[in-house]
């Protein structure tokens, strides 16, 4: 009598390997990502105050700086109202998303079904409803209550406020790759935000900064950004320059956004 033992075909199969996520991205799982993170910062009350209440307190103090001369509050205020979004957006946003990386959600979330694309995207989304409603503020104060004066539509100005800062959410979310502590983060803000402030024409016309120092300008989006509301503050039509700035500054989030994807990892094996 034979004592042979049939072999099982389910015992010897390999484990499949965990999910690594889809590269196609997915409208259902960039919605559920960009719920769990609007319901993150609901619960920190600190977060949305710096989102939404400092570039508010800014421009209001700002405009009372140059109580003495509003023309003044006029030329700057309208640039400030993009460069104010763009760092308090670069600014949360990268220490939120690195605190994510720290605290393991992310090598969690990257062992799901759930594509890089996903969740840059996700975050990129909830950050932008929080974008929205920064810019509604800081841009109607600035217009209604402090008389901030511009030639064009004040919708214009809104537009290029919600594109600034949803500009500084991209540049977040991709320097965070970069950083192991939240302290490194805060760090980069001198690296990435500083020199483009220095260089976006705020302080001076680009066309009379020395040569070398325009060149540099020319390829930072913040120097588009402060044109953009340049034209509006003192044009009444959408002008070609307009379409140009904004097209950039759109540009630019797209790509830092797709660099953001690309440089997204897992931290362990």
């Amino acid at each position: 009598m034979s004592t042979r033992t049939p072999t099982s075909t389910t015992r010897d199969t390999p484990t499949p390997p965990p999910a690594t996520g889809s590269s196609v991205l997915s409208p259902a799982r960039t919605l559920a990502t960009a719920a769990r993170v609007l319901r993150q910062l609901t619960h920190d009350p600190r977060t949305i105050a710096l989102l939404l209440l400092i570039p508010v307190l800014m421009i209001t103090l700002l405009r009372y700086v140059f109580d003495g001369s509003p023309r003044t509050f006029d030329s700057i205020g309208a640039s400030l109202l993009g460069i104010f979004p763009l760092i308090t957006m670069f600014l949360v946003t990268s220490i939120a998303t690195l605190r994510e990386r720290t605290s393991g959600t992310l090598e969690r979330l990257l062992a799901m079904p759930l594509g890089k694309g996903d969740l840059i995207a996700g975050y990129a989304l909830a950050f932008g409803a929080v974008a929205i409603l920064q810019s509604l503020l800081a841009t109607g104060l600035s217009l209604w209550v402090l008389g901030l004066d511009v030639t064009g539509s004040p919708w214009l100005l809104l537009l290029v406020a919600l594109l600034d800062a949803l500009l500084g959410t991209a540049l977040g979310l991709f320097v965070s790759a970069f950083a192991a502590s939240e302290f490194q983060a805060v760090q980069f803000m001198p690296a990435v935000i500083f020199p483009q402030l220095l260089l976006c024409g705020l302080f001076i016309a680009r066309d009379q900064m020395a040569p070398v120092l325009e060149a540099i300008s020319n390829v930072l989006p913040m120097s588009y950004a402060v044109d953009g509301m340049n034209e509006v503050l003192h044009h009444t039509d959408i002008t070609g320059d307009f379409i140009r700035d904004i097209v950039i500054v759109a540009g630019c989030a797209l790509l830092v956004l797709a660099l953001g994807a690309a440089t997204l990892r897992r931290r362990t094996t």
